[in-house]
This record gives structure tokens, sequence and C-alpha cells, in this order.
């Protein structure tokens, strides 16, 4: 052993571990081994190295136990990251010429574009173009961005543009803030019960736990250990855990979900995981097993595939606790599925299951901890979510080798299939070729042993024998086969890393986060994948079926699933959260503003400070506001605007401006500033100082009450509605550097009234 080996000659050899159960661990293995004189320390090192000079060899304890090396986060560090939910949010915010959007104080107007336009006084500035009704415009200055949204409504009712400088508007939203009023005391009713209700609190991690952690055979990503931390945190309090883990397809969802099943199992507890087909069901029931199969863990599998006499034993086993985790579909919800002690339910692939199915998720799992799992969230859980009514944690970051599945969008072509299925082949790989019909499921497969006669294809859909179609799956996973003609049985969870090509027919007849998913069966390994949407040729240029082509172009990155929950929600509609009566209001006012004042309304009702809009009028005759005035501008002038130089993308600013204008606290500010420093560079131009001081000022004033900051002939003047607090008296002379200092103490000023 190396460790000998420097002993001989004198080395020091330090070891560091990650925590006291794996410092423990090894005092226990040295004891009976000649490992004297070496010392350990607790502490994170990524791997060890040695310095001959200095004779000093520094190891780790992966290094020591032979486990892979994995980076972990800190106990105690900054775990919710609000700029997931932030970058989620601006998806649906992007704005394109022809979008419908929403002037928060005018209404609905269609989008027309960014344009340079001339004031009245002169003077130059970039606006958002907005027509309404009746031929009217108005201008939007880029620097107002934040008061326009796009406009989601509810799927497939355009509607009527707002008059400008008309009433209505403002009475729509009386009428849907009124309605916000009492959805918002239904939900807080629901969420209340969860909160009040004192659930399990399970006990820290044990050494078994990083035992069969440190066993993982890949290393996570920095987001999946993030999420583990997150679900830990949640389980170790009293209040019953209610979170949603969204991440990719193939981005290592299913271990984050194990180990919170295997912390569950420690503490006591049994674990139910809920699938919506049997495939799934039998994969994670085989992975959970090995993953588990050095520790006292007893795993079983409940559903339509299970033999009668072998599900007695397995109902007794939950009853009388000797089941510790039971992985099933909708067979686990039945009434003669009684638990010992449920802990956990672990719900994949939520989206799959029917509303039935989720109320009854309800009623049951009201005590326990439940943890849901999706690539593509359902509208309503993405919505609860967003507006921070439902914990959430994402994966972003793709495993190490993964790759993006190329995407091919092309009408139905036979010599496409055989050019397809021929290459997969002749690269050792299998193919999907999904057709959604099963009565003429034959013929297409017989059609394909026509194109290619060297191919091994084979049939699987959700009407055969339960016998017939596991021979089917295990023929296909064996390599025995080398096209597979399936119905969307194949959609949730089914992993073949050797099947690297699928072909979807009628593409058109699935719906966006669809498509995804079976997008999602292949590229599952570090070989590069392909995918080919077959649709008519009618429906490429035409309809919904248009928008989700689009989107699946625009979408074929990793980590796009998230983004593709949220353009379905668009293409779709956001219908409603509790009842078919919010979608009225909603698809009056958008999704956006409707999100807006249900947060206000349920943080008010909860006794919070409501954050809102700061309504502030900033006009200093020192200050330039928009980058085609600065050369008009008189000598001394302070610029307080994004210059383009900064930001060179109009869209950008558009967006900048947005999230400037959003900023509620200076504790917003501050994350927005450092935000912009790490994305453009740490030192920000004069302009971009200023505007941040600017925003700085008016929240002051906000805080303090004051609604309009005017300076002129260097003379501050401070009034709430209309009437002076104070006049201070002349300033020096303002340069760029002078104009920034004055800002500030005025800021520190305001600060203390």
């Amino acid at each position: 052993m190396q460790i000998h080996e420097w002993k001989k000659l004198g080395w020091k050899t330090v070891v560091f571990f990650h925590n006291e159960a794996e410092q423990t661990r090894f005092a226990e293995l040295r004891a009976d081994a000649d490992a004297s004189g070496i010392e350990t320390q607790l502490g994170l090192l990524y791997r060890g190295f040695t310095v001959p000079a200095a004779k000093l060899a520094v190891l780790t304890g992966a290094e020591i136990f032979g486990r892979h090396q994995h980076t972990r986060r800190v106990r105690g560090s900054k775990l919710d990251d609000p700029e997931t939910l932030r970058k989620a949010r601006d998806v649906l915010r992007e704005l394109r010429d022809g979008d419908l959007v929403v002037h928060n104080d005018h209404g609905i107007a269609r989008f027309a574009g960014i344009q340079t336009r001339t004031t009245p006084s002169g003077k130059k500035e970039e606006v958002l173009v907005l027509n309404y009704a009746d031929e009217a415009k108005l201008f939007v200055p880029v620097v107002q961005a934040h008061m326009v949204t796009r406009y989601v409504g509810v799927g497939g009712r355009a509607p009527s543009l707002s008059k400008l400088g008309g009433a209505s508007w403002q009475k729509t939203r009386k009428s849907a803030e009124k309605s916000v009023e009492e959805f918002a005391a239904k939900m807080l009713s629901v969420s209340a019960e969860r909160q009040t209700v004192t659930g399990y609190s399970h006990p820290p991690d044990t050494k078994w736990q990083v035992e069969f952690e440190q066993s993982f055979l890949y290393r996570e990503t920095p987001d999946q250990l993030r999420c583990v931390e997150e679900i830990k945190r949640d389980m170790e309090t009293a209040k019953p855990m209610d979170r949603l883990l969204c991440a990719d397809v193939g981005f290592g969802k299913t271990e984050v979900a194990i180990r919170a099943a295997f912390k569950a199992v420690m503490g006591g507890k049994q674990v139910a995981i809920l699938v919506p087909t049997t495939v799934l069901a039998r994969q994670h029931w085989q992975n959970i097993r090995e993953r588990m199969s050095e520790f006292p863990v007893t795993v079983e599998m409940l559903c339509r595939l299970t033999p009668k006499n072998r599900e007695k034993k397995i109902l007794q086993g939950v009853r009388d606790g000797t089941v510790d985790i039971v992985v099933g579909t909708h067979r686990v919800i039945s009434k003669d599925v009684r638990f010992k002690d449920l802990g956990l339910a672990v719900i994949d692939e939520e989206q799959r299951f029917g509303v039935k199915h989720k109320e009854k998720f309800k009623e049951i799992f009201r005590l326990v901890d439940v943890l849901t799992l999706s690539a593509t969230p359902i509208p309503r859980t993405l919505y609860l979510a967003l507006m921070g009514m439902r914990d959430m944690s994402t994966i972003e970051t793709p495993p190490p080798n993964k790759q993006s599945v190329m995407t091919q969008i092309c009408p139905y072509d036979e010599k496409i299939i055989k050019q397809a299925v021929d290459a997969e082949i002749e690269r050792g790989g299998q193919v999907f070729f999904l057709h959604n019909r099963v009565i003429s499921i034959e013929h297409v497969a017989s059609r394909i042993r026509e194109l290619c006669p060297k191919a091994r294809v084979i049939i699987g859909h959700g009407q055969m024998d339960e016998e017939l179609l596991e021979d089917v799956m295990h023929k296909f996973v064996d390599g025995e086969a080398d096209v597979l003609v399936c119905t969307t049985i194949i959609e949730s969870g089914v992993d073949i890393p050797n099947a690297n090509t699928i072909i979807i027919d009628r593409a058109d007849r699935f719906g966006l986060a669809d498509l995804y998913q079976l997008r999602g069966r292949v590229g599952r390994g570090g070989t590069q994948a392909h995918a080919y949407l077959m649709l008519p040729r009618d429906a490429v240029t035409a309809g919904d079926a248009r928008k989700r082509v689009n989107a699946i172009k625009q979408y074929t990155g990793l980590g796009s699933g998230f983004k593709i929950a949220l353009r379905d929600l668009e293409i779709r509609g956001a219908g409603n959260l509790l009842g078919t009566e919010q979608s009225g209001h909603i698809a009056a006012v958008g999704f956006d503003m409707y999100c807006q004042m249900l947060k206000q309304s349920v943080n008010r009702m909860q006794g919070r400070r409501v954050a809102r809009p700061i309504d502030v009028s900033l006009r200093a005759d020192f200050l330039v506001q928009t980058e085609a005035l600065m050369v008009q501008s008189l000598p001394g002038a302070t610029p307080a605007f994004l210059p383009s130089n900064f930001m060179e993308d109009t869209r950008l600013r558009i967006t900048a401006y947005r999230q400037l204008g959003e900023v509620m606290t200076r504790k917003e500010l501050d994350e927005l500033e450092a935000q912009w420093r790490d994305q453009f560079g740490d030192k920000l131009p004069n302009p971009v100082i200023n505007l941040l001081a600017c925003a700085g000022l008016r929240l002051a004033a906000s805080h303090a009450g004051i609604t309009d900051i005017e300076i002129k002939d260097r003379k501050l003047m401070l009034s709430r509605n209309g009437k002076f607090v104070m006049i201070q008296g002349k300033f020096p002379r303002l340069t760029e550097k002078a104009g920034y200092k004055q800002l500030a103490e005025t800021l520190t000023m305001l600060r203390s009234l």
C-alpha cells in the first residue's frame, strides 16, 4: 500500500474526511491494520496531492474508501435560489413582434416592436410600440418596460384589444381584484391546514445514509446535491413536506428521490413511490432494489403485473411494517393498501396522473412528506411553485457527457425512416418507432420490415397481454430486437441507454410536454441521439401544431424541460388553479397580472407588508436617461441609463429595465446590481451606477411616503401627493461623479425621514 511506503520514507500523511461518520469508520478500520501515524481532519477536499519536498501526502476519504469523489455543499449555505424562478417567469415575458401584451394601466394591446422616437420636445428615446383598439398607439419608454408583460390567457381564446383611455380596463381590473381576494382566501385555507398540522421530523443522517450515498457509481451534479440538501432539510422539520422537484429527463431526479426514500426508512418510516405505468414501476423497483441491496431494506412492487399470491404477502407486509418501500402504480392508493407507518410519498411524473388520483393523493398523504417529480410539471403545479405557494427544487445542470438530442421535424417520409433506422442499426443502436394507434400498429411494423429487411422489429402496446408485453420489453432491453414499434407506453421514465433514435409518427397529435418527454427516451447515455418528429404536410405550417413544432425547435438544448412547461402553459392557456370560475378573470387580465394580484392578496391576508410597484416620479434637469440624448446634453449632465455598449441587445436591455422596475426592496436592488456585475463585468459604467442610484432614491422615497422628486436649477424638491415636504438649498455644480455622490447623500437623507 502506498501509505506504508510513505511511512517508511518518513512522510507525513493527512486524510481529510467530509464528515464525522467517515472519520469514525476509518478509525475502526485502521484499528485492525497497521495504519498508525496517519493524521485525520474534517474538511472538504476535491482530491489528494503530494508535496515531495516537504514529505507530505494529503488524501481524501473518497480515495481511502475507493469511492467516487463528490462535491458537497456545506449545510447552512444558501440553498434556495430565487434566480431560477425569476428566469422561469422571464420566459413568459419575452416579447416578440405581434405578441399580445398587457400594460398595467392601459390594458391589453399588441406589441409592434421597438423604435427610436423623437419626443415633442425634440429628444430621442427608445420606446415599445403598443397598438390598441381603434388603431390607437401607445409609446412606452424602455425605462418603463416593467409596466408591460406578455399576455397569457386561457388557450384558444384571443382577447379583444383594450380602448386606450377608456374606463373598461379599470373596471376589469377591479373585478379581477375582487375575485382574487376571494380566491386567495380559499387557497390560504387549503395551505393553512398543511402548515398547522404536525408531521414527523426525520432524524439527521445516519452512518448508513453516508455509506449509501457514497456508493453511488456516478458523480453528482451540484444541482443534485443542492436538491438533496433542500429535501433533507424539509424532512427534518415537523411541517409535512410538499416539494416539487423539477428536472430535465435524464438529469438525476430518481437518485435524489431514492436518497430521500432511504433517509425515511433509516428513520423507521415506510415509503410509497407512485408511478403512472407498470413499465416504469418495474424499472424503479429493480433500480431501488439494486441500490439498496447491501442494506436491510425490503422493497416491493405493487401493480397489475404483481401475481395475486405475491400481492397478498405484500399487502400484509405493508400492514405489519415488514415492507419498507412500495413501488407501484395507482394500485398503491387502493383501499386495501394500509401502511403501518408511512413517512414519505414520492409521486413520479405527476402530470401523467388523473385529477381523481391527485385529489386522493391530497387525502391520503395529508400528514406525510410528499415529493413530486416532473420534467414538465402541469400548469397548476407550476403556478403554485412560481407564486411561492409551494416549495420547488430544480436540477438544471446536465450530467457529464450528456448531449442534447438532435431534433428533425419533417413531413412523413419513408426514405427518412429507412435512413434513420439503417444508420442507427449500423452503429449498433436501437430505435423507437412511436405509432399511437393500436388498430394500425401491425401494418406499420410490417411496412418497417419491408423498408429495412435487416432490422429485427417487435411490437409493444398497452392492450397486449401483461406477460407478453413484459416479454417484449425484456427482449428490447436485452438487445434481441432493433426496432420497437410502440405506443406511448415508453413515455414515462423508460431508460434504455442503447436506444438512441426515436421516430414519432403524427407528432401533431401530441402535446408539447408529451413530445418533450418522448424525445427524452433517447440519449440516456453519452451517445449522440436523434429524434424525428413526423407531421402531415399541412400541420407543419398551421395552428397549435406549428407552435409546438417551433417550441421544440427552440428548446432542443439540455435542461429545457422547465421552459417547455412554461411554453406549453402559454399555448394551452393558463386555465385555472382550483376551479373553473377563475379562468374568466385570468383571460381578462392575463396570467402575469393575475399572479401579481394573487400574491399581493395572499401577503395582505397573512399580515405581511404588501410589496407595491414603486410609483415615484423623479425629474432632474441634470439627468439624461437615454443614450440618444447624450449628444444633445449639456456639459456636466449626469447620465443614468443602460448604454448599448454595456448591453448590446435591445431586448436584453428591456428585460433589465423590467427587472429594475420590479425591485421592491434595497436587498433586491443590491442583488440585481450583483447580477449585472457578474454577467457584464464588475466595473459598471457611470451611467449604470447612476441608474442604480436613481432606483435606490425612488425606493427610499417610496418607503418614506414621497411621491415626487424634482431637482431643478440645483434645488431639490420633495412632495407627497402634491404637497411639498421640504426644499433643500443649492447643490454644487454637478459632474457625473458629483451627481452620483449627491444622489447617494439624498438617499441617506430620505431613509431618515
